[in-house]
């Protein structure tokens, strides 16, 4: 195989791996997240994969460049450098740099996904069993509950709006995840854990929870429905009626 042939090779399987990795640019195979909040994570996400695909491409770019420019041509031992000190305050500054960076952004972003309202539209307490959910809206004494094996709840929430979650485990640990909210928190028994959606569109999800707890962990699965102010208020005024008429 000639030396043409050999670059081509390479070089083809170097392109495939990059279009096969980057085929859901410029989302990098994240959800968008459907929530200012998720959206926010889903922001981070990008520059974390930027800034991945530019540091590791500067890394194999030199890698490339020494295996060609210092390869051995010979029996003959290369001049040797013991040291260059503008070269090692370069890569030592530089990465420092670059993670203070990530880290300011990661910081940034955390604060905003866990900030709670303190005058939110609408309050949620959710409560994790084995092996289901329950969603309570005090400001409205309306229950959805998952009703045995397969009957799974659903959590309606209105678009545009703030809603403040508490959630909290009556057994063991679980994990409530919405994938397309690029969300995922602890159900932890004795720990109240707190914090805030605000949908972007209207959409129906599916919810998880994501740690297993059990036999009927894969079960546990509950349906989120983001709608109107005033879909969202006929929903609650129809399930008033019917917890009254039970």
């Amino acid at each position: 195989m000639t030396r043409m042939a050999r670059a081509a090779r390479a070089a083809s399987v170097v392109a495939a791996g990059l279009v096969l990795a980057s085929c859901k640019i410029p989302s990098f195979g994240a959800y968008h997240g459907n929530t200012v909040q998720g959206n926010s994570t889903y922001h981070l996400w990008q520059g974390f994969f930027i800034a991945s695909v530019f540091v590791g491409g500067i890394t194999f770019l030199l890698l490339g460049f020494a295996l060609v420019r210092f390869r051995r041509r010979g029996d003959a031992i290369p001049k040797q450098v013991h040291g260059n000190t503008k070269l090692e305050v370069f890569y030592t500054v530089v990465p420092v740099l670059i993670v203070a960076v990530l880290f300011v952004f990661t910081v940034r972003v955390e604060n905003k996904v866990d900030a709670v309202s303190n005058h939110p539209n609408l309050r949620v307490d959710v409560t994790a069993f084995q092996w289901g959910w329950k969603f309570y809206y005090p400001d409205y004494k309306v229950t959805t509950i998952t009703q045995g094996v397969g009957a799974y709840p659903t959590l309606e929430l209105p678009v545009g709006e703030t809603a403040t979650f508490r959630l909290v485990s009556n057994d063991v640990v679980h994990g409530f995840y919405l994938p397309q909210f690029d969300f995922s928190r602890y159900a932890l028994p004795g720990v109240t854990n707190y914090f805030d959606f605000t949908p972007q569109r209207t959409a129906s999800f599916t919810g998880r929870c994501s740690q297993l707890c059990g036999l009927y962990h894969a079960e546990m699965l509950f349906s989120v429905h983001v709608v109107t102010p005033a879909q969202f208020a006929r929903w609650i005024s129809n399930h008033q009626e019917s917890q009254v008429t039970k």
